[in-house]
């Protein structure tokens, strides 16, 4: 035997490491390995790694940030005027609601909501839920987030979960700043409800807390929306345009007593019972058919986001 073939004898397949067959850049083939970390995150440590990165990437860009000031502004805005309009000569005047701000400050909280909730609330979600996708694909880094295998589906969730991170956000932006406005400017105490009876301090501001909650959760159908019409363009303008747009169609909609048959499947039909939660004892009716069409929003839309994501051809 030639010592050329002693050496091929002696060198077999099992002798030969993974890392010199990576170096040779042949395939491995036969070889067992473990998989490599992190290649397709299948456990809930991935998926909250990959949400964490998509509420870094939202909450940092600029256009969030002003966001965000711009609904902060709006409580110090209705706070001020309702100040001075309570010190003015025509003070007292005004609808029952808004007295109720001049006599005990949180109700600041509930009126910037309501304020809010038709038209700013939903706005600023609709610019950053359209944007989800359609935004990526804009800026070119769509194409580069599929390469790293984390999954479209799982991609697509941990931007729904982000966007329901910014409605919370949002919606805590609006009552915080209400609630140090309302402090700031008027006096705080017991509640009158509006259902006329009073309750302390601290349980109204329990109130609070869970009429936040509550915004919060009924622009989640609007998420829904806004991501399915984000997977269907790549410009990320014409998905916020289309979003918002939307929105305001159906607000239009919601407003015309003519279609009062087709406006209780309206996803912003129910946005305003919250009310209902000021009440002794707190009337939920509204409330639960307000979460439950949100809830049909979302598995109507995110399942027509999911097989729209999953099935498209991503060239940016």
């Amino acid at each position: 035997m030639s010592r050329a073939e002693s050496s091929r004898a002696e060198v077999s397949p099992a002798t030969v490491s993974a890392a010199e067959v990576s170096r040779a850049g042949m395939p491995r083939a036969g070889l067992l390995e473990p998989p490599v970390a992190g290649r397709r995150p299948q456990t809930a440590a991935g998926f909250l790694a990959l949400f964490r990165n998509e509420l870094l990437l939202t909450f940092r860009r600029v256009r969030t940030m002003v966001l965000l000031g711009i609904l902060a502004v709006l409580p110090v805005l209705i706070g001020v005027v309702v100040r001075i309009e309570t010190d003015g000569p025509r003070g007292g005047d005004g609808p029952a609601f808004i007295a109720q701000v001049t006599q005990n400050g949180l109700f600041l909280v509930f009126t910037a909501l309501a304020v809010a909730l038709p038209v700013f609330l939903p706005m600023t979600v609709g610019v950053v839920a359209g944007d989800a996708v359609a935004g990526e694909a804009a800026s070119g880094t769509l194409r580069y987030l599929l390469v790293a295998p984390a999954g479209r589906t799982r991609l697509l969730a941990a931007k729904f979960a982000a966007g329901l991170a910014f409605c919370l956000a949002a919606t805590l932006t609006v009552a915080l700043a209400a609630l140090a406005t309302g402090a700031a400017l008027f006096p705080l105490g017991d509640v009158t409800l509006i259902s006329g009876e009073t309750i302390g301090l601290g349980s109204a501001l329990v109130r609070a807390v869970l009429v936040a909650l509550v915004v919060a959760a009924s622009l989640a159908g609007l998420v829904s929306i806004g991501l399915f019409v984000s997977t269907l363009t790549g410009s990320g303008i014409a998905a916020m345009a289309a979003t918002v747009g939307l929105m305001i169609t159906v607000q239009i909609l919601d407003s015309f007593p003519q279609l009062h048959a087709i406006q209780p499947f309206l996803f912003t039909h129910h946005w305003l019972s919250f009310g209902d939660l000021l009440r002794e004892p707190m009337y939920w009716d509204g409330v639960l058919k307000n979460l439950g069409l949100q809830a049909a929003y979302i598995a109507v839309f995110g399942s027509a986001a999911w097989a729209r994501f999953t099935s498209r051809d991503i060239t940016a």
